[in-house]
C-alpha cells in the first residue's frame, strides 16, 4: 500500500548529472512508493532538482528502507564529526 506522503525541502547545493556536469540543486523531494528501477517492492525515493531549472536535470535515488536509514545515520555521523568552527 502506498501512502502518497511526499515531503519537500528547500536545499542549497550541487549535484552531478548526466554528462559529468554539476548543476545547482535547490529542492529535495522525498517519498516512499513503488520504485521505477530498484529491485524492491517499495523504496524511499529521493529526487534532487533545481525547481527553477531544466526538469530533466535531476538526480534520483531509490533506496530500500534499511539503506535509507543507513544513509541518514552516515550523514548524522559525518556532520557530528565536523568541528564547531566549520559549521555554518
Amino acid at each position: 500500500m502506498c501512502t502518497y506522503t511526499t515531503v519537500q525541502a528547500a536545499i542549497d547545493g550541487s549535484a552531478k548529472g548526466p554528462g559529468s556536469t554539476f548543476f545547482h540543486v535547490g529542492q529535495a523531494t522525498v517519498y516512499f512508493d513503488h520504485p521505477v528501477h530498484a529491485m524492491a517492492e517499495h523504496t524511499l525515493n529521493i529526487d534532487l532538482a533545481d525547481p527553477d531549472g531544466d526538469p530533466a536535470r535531476r538526480v534520483a535515488m531509490e533506496l530500500t528502507a534499511e539503506s535509507a536509514r543507513q544513509l541518514v545515520a552516515a550523514i548524522q555521523q559525518a556532520l557530528a564529526a565536523v568541528p564547531e568552527e566549520l559549521k555554518a
